[in-house]
């Protein structure tokens, strides 16, 4: 069973998806950090020095957060974008070049007796009909 499992480990898909995962926990801070330090100080000082980060909503006892959720809208759509690009260059990549025109045949059969002759012959070797 460790075998099996070792072996599992191994294989490359599982690799890439924890490459992928581990680059993919570290660019989503990058971005948290471009949302949360860069981006939402900027569009708070346009509205008029608003902090998005700390605005709710108070309902009863409960306060609905509603500028940390645009803050996670907005580090959803970036880091989305980004996965779009590289995915978009990635297939752009992998395009494969067309297939090359099949050759000219060099055969032809013989509608009498079915036999292969050279595409030139004007007479079959096998049965002598005229082709």
């Amino acid at each position: 069973m460790l075998k099996e499992f070792r072996e599992f480990v191994m294989r490359g898909n599982v690799l890439d998806l924890a490459v992928g995962v581990i680059i993919g926990g570290a660019f989503g801070k990058i971005v948290g950090s471009l949302v949360n330090d860069i981006l939402m100080p900027l569009i708070g000082l346009v509205l008029g020095g608003i902090n998005f980060s700390e605005q709710a909503l108070q309902v009863g006892a409960a306060s609905l957060k509603w500028g940390a959720f645009v803050q996670a809208i907005i580090d959803f759509v970036i880091i989305a974008f980004v996965i779009f690009l590289i995915v978009k260059a990635a297939n752009n990549l992998r395009k494969k070049e067309p297939a090359p025109a099949p050759a000219e045949p060099t055969t032809k059969e013989c509608p009498f007796c079915y036999s292969t002759v050279h595409i030139k012959a004007t007479r079959c070797p096998n049965c002598t009909s005229q082709l």
